[in-house]
């Protein structure tokens, strides 16, 4: 499950596609097959979120690590770089980068 809590033992990978609006379903596509097939099994895997942008040019993904010895762990793994490398060519560009939660404030309803 999701935690967006500052001072959390765990790394965020925000990785941020870019892709024409008509491959922009099978570029979730391809990150949902990964999630579901290869790193929801990758030791230290805690949890992934697609969010798709309104104007069909971007895609991003939102995954938590338990740690960045995992995530560097998983990044050698053959079955998830043949999933990176789909994404990669179906994507113009993309731009992953890992962070830490530094700030949370919501709402009742949030």
């Amino acid at each position: 499950m999701t935690t967006i809590r500052a001072g959390a033992p765990l790394v965020t990978l925000i990785n941020v596609f870019t892709v024409v609006p008509e491959r922009q379903q099978e570029l979730i596509d391809v990150l949902v097959e990964a999630t579901e097939g290869v790193m929801w099994h990758q030791p230290g895997f805690i949890s992934a979120n697609v969010h798709r942008s309104l104007d069909g040019r971007r895609v991003t993904n939102y995954a938590q690590w338990r740690g960045r010895e995992d995530f560097e762990a998983m990044l050698r793994s053959p079955d998830a770089q043949a999933h990176m490398r789909q994404a990669a060519d179906v994507a113009d560009s993309f731009e992953p980068h890992l962070y830490e939660v530094a700030f949370v404030e919501s709402t009742a309803e949030g």
